[in-house]
C-alpha cells in the first residue's frame, strides 16, 4: 500500500523518518511517497486533506482535529526548545504593541505562543522560517519569532533575545512545549493507521539506536548546516515525547486543546 507523507527538510523529522521511508525497518507492507516542505507549507497543505501523513503544528492540528488523528510517536514535545523572540540590540528597549514582527506562519505553534505573550501585538508579517534573522538585520522588521535551528545562529549574528516563548509556556504550565505532532488522514482505514503508528516507532527507535544510520539523508536537506547546529537540533527536538508522547505529553496536548475550547474527547490520538 503507497501513502503520502509530508515533513520538513529539517533535522529532526529527516532523523526520525529515515529509517522507515528507506526501509531501513519493517515497513509491514507500506511504501511512502515523500514530500518535504516548510512547516508552514505543510500546515496549509494539510487543510485540504491530500496528503495521508504528515507533520503539523500543533497550532494548525486545533483546527484540523476533526480530518486528522495524533499519532503517538513523532511529536516534537519537550523543555527549553520552544521559539524565541528576538531583535537588534537598538530594538529591544523600543518594543511595542505597534513594533512589525515577523512569524514563521500563521498556523505555527510559534506564532500561537507569541499570540499568548503578546495579545496586543497583531502586527505581524509572514515569512519562511529562514529568511526571519536576515529580515531583521535588514531593518525590513523590528523583531522576528524564530524556531528550528536558527535558535542556534541568531547569537553569531549579532542579535539579541527578547523572550524565550517556551519557557514563558512552561512557566506558566509545568508542561512541556506542544510544538509539532504526526497526524494521518482520518479517511484511512483504522487499521492502516495503527500500522502507520507501529512503523513510525520503530523508525525512530532505530534512529535512537543506529543514530549515524540517519547522518546522509539528514545531512542531505540540512542544506549548508553545521554539523554541530544540526546535531543539536536533533538533540533539542528528537527526545522521550518523540518516541511516546506519554501521559505528560498528552496532558500537555490536552492542555492545549483547552484552551482553545476543544474537549479531550475530541482529539483522537493513534
Amino acid at each position: 500500500m503507497k501513502l503520502t507523507l509530508a515533513y520538513s527538510p529539517c533535522p529532526n523529522d529527516t532523523f526520525i523518518f529515515d529509517a522507515m521511508v528507506h526501509h531501513k525497518v519493517d515497513t509491514e507492507g507500506l511504501e511512502f511517497e515523500v514530500q518535504l516542505h516548510d512547516v508552514e507549507a505543510l500546515n496549509v497543505m494539510a487543510f485540504d486533506n491530500k496528503v495521508d501523513v504528515t507533520k503539523l503544528s500543533y497550532n494548525a492540528f486545533l483546527h484540523l482535529y476533526k480530518i486528522y488523528a495524533l499519532l503517538s510517536s513523532g511529536s516534537a514535545l519537550g523543555e527549553k526548545c520552544g521559539p524565541l523572540l528576538i531583535a537588534k540590540h537598538d530594538k529591544i528597549k523600543s518594543f511595542n504593541a505597534q513594533s512589525l514582527v515577523a512569524i514563521p506562519g500563521k498556523y505555527t505553534t510559534a506564532n500561537s505562543l507569541f499570540s499568548l505573550v503578546f495579545p496586543n501585538n497583531t502586527n505581524t508579517k509572514e515569512m519562511l522560517f529562514s529568511e526571519i534573522e536576515d529580515a531583521i538585520l535588514k531593518g525590513d522588521v523590528d523583531a522576528g519569532v524564530i524556531i528550528h535551528e536558527n535558535r542556534f545562529t541568531y547569537q553569531e549574528k549579532g542579535l539579541e533575545k527578547l523572550l524565550d516563548l517556551g519557557e514563558y509556556w512552561e512557566e506558566q504550565t509545568q508542561l512541556p512545549i506542544p510544538l509539532g505532532g504526526i497526524v494521518v488522514s482520518k479517511s484511512l482505514d483504522s487499521s492502516v493507521q495503527k500500522k502507520i503508528q507501529r512503523v513510525l516507532r520503530r523508525s525512530i527507535e532505530f534512529a535512537f539506536k543506529f543514530p549515524k544510520e540517519s547522518h546522509d539523508y539528514v545531512k542531505q536537506h540540512a542544506q549548508e548546516m553545521d554539523i554541530d547546529v544540526m546535531n543539536s537540533h536533533i538533540q533539542l527536538y528528537v527526545n522521550e515525547y518523540s518516541l511516546d508522547l506519554g501521559d505528560k505529553g498528552r496532558e500537555a496536548v490536552c492542555y492545549l486543546f483547552d484552551r482553545k475550547g476543544i474537549s479531550k474527547n475530541d482529539l483522537e490520538i493513534i
